[in-house]
C-alpha cells in the first residue's frame, strides 16, 4: 500500500502541477496563440469546474470499482491525452479543450489517497495524513512556478508538454501497477446510500460553503493572477515572476503542513479553520491597501494568503467525520467537490471582473480582484460560525 500511496503523491504532484501552471505561461500562450488573460481564466476556469463535476462519478467509482482503476485509467485518458492536446494547440479554443481533459484526468488522484486513509487508518490521523499528502503533492506548485519558466526557455512551451504528457502517462501506469484496493464494503451487509444522502445531512452544509470559498482566493492568486498582476503593475519579466510565484507556492506547502496537525493539537478543527481563514482575508486586505507596492510587501501578502488558505485539509477532515463508513468515498468527493468548484466559478468571475476592469490605471482590475475574493471569504467564514465542531 505504501508504494502506492507514493505513486498517488506523485500523481497530486501533477494535479497541483496543472492547476497553477497557465500563470507562467501566459506570456508565452499570447505571444504565440493570442491567448488573453481572460482566456487562460476561462481555460483555468474549465478546469477547476471540471474537476469538481468528476468528483460525483469518482465517488461511486471509489466505493464501487476501487482507486487503482479509477485514478489510472482517468489519469491516462486524461492526463495524458489533454497534455498532449495542449502541445498541440493553434489557438486558446485548443487550451480550454486541453484543460477539460486534464481535469478529468487529475480529478480522482488526491481523493484516492484519502479514501486509502480514511479507509485503512484511525479517524482522528486523518487530517495529519491528508495534510501530508496535500503538502508533499503540493511540490507541483513549486515545479508550475521557476521550474516551468526555465523549461519553458530552454524546450519552448510545446516541448514541456509534450513532457508533461509522457510524465502523465507513466504515472498511470505506476498506479494500475502499485496500487491496491482497500476490502470493499459491501452495501448488501448494512445500510446503503447515495451522494442524495450525503447532500441532506444539515450539519455538512455549513462545511460544504467554507470549503467553497477557502481555497479559491489562494488558487486564483497563485494560478492564474500572479503573473498578470506582477507583469502589469510592477512591469516584473518572467524569471522575476517565477521566482514570486515559487514564493508563493512554498508559503502553501508550509501552510498545509502547520495546518495538518494543528487541529489535534489544539483540539478543534473549526476553530482552526476559522482562525486561519479570518489571517488570509487580513491579508486579501493588505494587498488591496498596498495594491502599487512596495512589490517586497505585495509577494509578502501573496504568500501569506497562501500560507493561511492552506485550510483544506482540515475542512475536509471536519466534514469527514460526519460521513458513515459504508459512503467515505462520496463524502469526501462531495466535499472536494465544494472544494474545487468555488474555485473553478471564481476563475470565471474574475476573469470577467478583469476584463470589465482594464483601462489606464493598471491596479484597478487587481484591486477589484482582491477585494471581490475578500468578500467571497467573508461570507463563507460567517456561514461556517453555524458549523459543529468534530474530531473523530
Amino acid at each position: 500500500m505504501q508504494a502506492g500511496l507514493v505513486i498517488l503523491c506523485l500523481g497530486y504532484v501533477l494535479s497541483q502541477f496543472f492547476r497553477a501552471f497557465l500563470a507562467v505561461l501566459s506570456t508565452a500562450l499570447e505571444s504565440d496563440l493570442g491567448a488573453m488573460p481572460e482566456d487562460l481564466a476561462f481555460a483555468s476556469g474549465l478546469w477547476f469546474l471540471t474537476f469538481a463535476a468528476m468528483q460525483l462519478p469518482v465517488g461511486w467509482a471509489l466505493d464501487r470499482v476501487g482507486p487503482s482503476r479509477t485514478a489510472s485509467v482517468l489519469l491516462l485518458v486524461g492526463g495524458g491525452g489533454g497534455a498532449l492536446v495542449f502541445a498541440l494547440a493553434s489557438a486558446p479554443v485548443h487550451i480550454s479543450f486541453a484543460m477539460v481533459l486534464i481535469g478529468i484526468g487529475c480529478s480522482p488522484v488526491l481523493m484516492a489517497s484519502y479514501y486509502i486513509f480514511a479507509r485503512e487508518y484511525p479517524p482522528r490521523r486523518f487530517a495529519t495524513l491528508a495534510a501530508l499528502m496535500l503538502g508533499v503533492g503540493s511540490l507541483g506548485n513549486l515545479v508550475a512556478s521557476y521550474p516551468t519558466a526555465l523549461a519553458v526557455e530552454l524546450l519552448g512551451w510545446r516541448g514541456t508538454l509534450f513532457g508533461l504528457a509522457s510524465i502523465s502517462t507513466a504515472v498511470a501506469i505506476g498506479i494500475a501497477l502499485t496500487v491496491q484496493d482497500p476490502a470493499r464494503v459491501d452495501a448488501a451487509e448494512g445500510p446503503k446510500g447515495s451522494v442524495l444522502d450525503i447532500l441532506r445531512m444539515p450539519v455538512l452544509w455549513p462545511i460544504f460553503i467554507m470549503m467553497f470559498v477557502a481555497y479559491a482566493p489562494s488558487a486564483a492568486l497563485r494560478g492564474l493572477w500572479i503573473s498578470p498582476y506582477l507583469s502589469d503593475v510592477f512591469d516584473m519579466d518572467r524569471g522575476a515572476v517565477g521566482i514570486a510565484s515559487l514564493v508563493m507556492g512554498s508559503a502553501m506547502i508550509l501552510g498545509t503542513f502547520a495546518y495538518g496537525p494543528t487541529d489535534r493539537w489544539l483540539g478543534t478543527r473549526k476553530g482552526v479553520v476559522l482562525g486561519g481563514s479570518l489571517l488570509a482575508c487580513v491579508s486579501l486586505g493588505g494587498l488591496m491597501i498596498w495594491i502599487d507596492g512596495p512589490v517586497l510587501l505585495v509577494i509578502a501578502l501573496m504568500a501569506a494568503v497562501g500560507f493561511f488558505g492552506a485550510s483544506f485539509p482540515v475542512i475536509l477532515a471536519h466534514g469527514r467525520a460526519f460521513v458513515p463508513p459504508h459512503m467515505v468515498g462520496r463524502g469526501v468527493t462531495m466535499l472536494n467537490f465544494f472544494g474545487i468548484g468555488g474555485v473553478g466559478i471564481m476563475q470565471f468571475a474574475s476573469g470577467r471582473l478583469h476584463a470589465e476592469m482594464v483601462g489606464p490605471d493598471l491596479s484597478l482590475p487587481y484591486f477589484a480582484i482582491f477585494g471581490f475574493l475578500l468578500t467571497f471569504l467573508l461570507v463563507g467564514c460567517a456561514i461556517y460560525l453555524l458549523s459543529r465542531d468534530r474530531l473523530d
